[in-house]
């Protein structure tokens, strides 16, 4: 094989240390997304993995990888389980904000908390706000003593439930943003499994309760310019790693579309094209879109990484970084457009490599059209359009926060 068809075939593939662990969580996905199972049990062994920090600097404790070589094992986790990949997202956003940059308050605090192993979730959506994605928050931190108290009620908290720590975007006394970060384990903090969607039903998507939650002075950082979610486009990073999620899910489809028509054999359509349904030309086109589409996912992926990798270097050098963040966040921007498409287009052509048993219960193949379809609802693609025609039609900026 050539070195480019070798590239070209293994741009997922996780490093070997991770492999064999992504290969044992893939071996249970369909059962557990079927009958409900949340992998508490494989959040443990990720810990131990410490898979958290692999963005991490190695003088802190972490792997020190680029953005695309982590994009490369999220993809690769997403095929094995999205459920699971889509747990650790706000967790990779958090060290991005919080445990690499230098100049964060109690950034050292962060850093060995990453490097322990410990997960981090997020408790940031209210549906009470008129434009979601929007401050100010109803959530709010008071004073009391030489600390503060937390109350409020949080929304698709995903990953929380099997998270050490979380972090809950609130109300300052002074009215300013706020990032409170407690362990949820906390006294007064309510994590409720209440997430029903029809797709990614064990990311522990639901409702965070915070009922006079006691606060430390050193767990609190305060929105300050040009640090964590004062950035002009900060949030471009979690969009990509939802999208980079669907990207794992064509990757399965690929998997099982082939496992699909190998383990037909000698059994095909009695007026097909051959008897043996892989020598089925129909067939063999069929695989062969979706892998053309699997390669082009991936491929976007790691360039829109490949982005922010840029982006990563010019911001630790303290030097402008305006064009490129919006540079980047065009690049996911339209990534998510293709992405989310070529997904779901290949999640429904699964079944036109199998006959009427690829619908069996059991094989929960559904799942990869529930999965990235819900995915692709966290951020609507129409409106990703529209602002991309904006700004090609008359040079208008992308929106600088929120989705993008």
């Amino acid at each position: 094989m050539s070195s480019t068809a070798s590239s070209a075939r293994s741009l997922s593939e996780a490093p070997p240390d991770f492999q064999l662990l992504f290969d044992t969580i893939a071996a249970g996905a369909a059962e557990r997304d079927r009958d409900r199972v949340l992998p508490f049990d494989i959040m443990d062994r990720l810990r131990e993995s410490r898979i958290g920090a692999l963005r991490l600097a190695k003088a802190d404790g972490g792997a020190g990888l680029s953005h695309r070589e982590q994009f490369r094992v999220v993809i690769a986790l997403a095929a094995a389980d999205p459920n699971v990949a889509h747990i650790l997202r706000n967790h990779f956003s958090f060290v991005e904000r919080f445990a690499r940059p230098k100049n964060v308050p109690h950034r050292d605090k962060w850093a060995k908390l990453i490097a322990s192993g410990a997960i981090v979730g997020l408790a940031n959506t209210e549906l009470n706000s008129p434009k979601v994605g929007a401050v100010p928050y109803e959530t709010r931190l008071t004073t009391d003593g030489d600390g503060y108290r937390l109350d409020g009620v949080k929304y698709y908290s995903t990953g929380t439930l099997f998270s050490d720590v979380v972090q809950v975007r609130a109300t300052a006394p002074d009215d300013r943003p706020v990032s409170v970060i407690i362990p949820t384990r906390r006294e007064g903090v309510e994590l409720v499994d209440d997430w029903d969607g029809a797709g990614q039903r064990l990311t522990g998507s639901g409702t965070t309760r915070l009922h006079d939650v006691r606060v430390e002075a050193d767990e609190v950082v305060f929105d300050v310019p040009g640090l964590t979610y004062s950035l002009t486009y900060n949030n471009t990073l979690a969009q990509l790693l939802v999208t980079a999620i669907v990207a794992g899910i064509l990757r399965s489809v690929l998997q099982d579309a082939k496992a699909l028509v190998i383990s037909r054999k000698d059994r095909n359509f009695y007026y097909a094209n051959a008897a043996r349904a892989a020598d089925d030309p129909l067939l063999q086109q069929v695989i062969g879109e979706i892998a053309s589409n699997a390669f082009a996912a991936e491929a976007l992926i790691l360039t829109a990484a490949d982005a922010q990798d840029e982006l990563a270097l010019v911001r630790e050098r303290g030097l402008p970084d305006e064009a490129l963040a919006h540079t980047a966040a065009e690049i996911a921007a339209k990534t998510k457009i293709v992405v989310d498409e070529l997904t779901l287009r290949s999640a429904n052509r699964l079944f036109d490599a199998g006959g009427a048993s690829a619908l069996q219960r059991t094989k929960n193949l559904d799942r990869h059209w529930r999965n990235a379809r819900t995915l692709a609802n966290h951020n609507p693609s129409v409106l990703k359009a529209q602002a991309l025609g904006a700004y090609e039609l008359s040079g208008e900026p992308l929106p600088g926060q929120g989705f993008f």
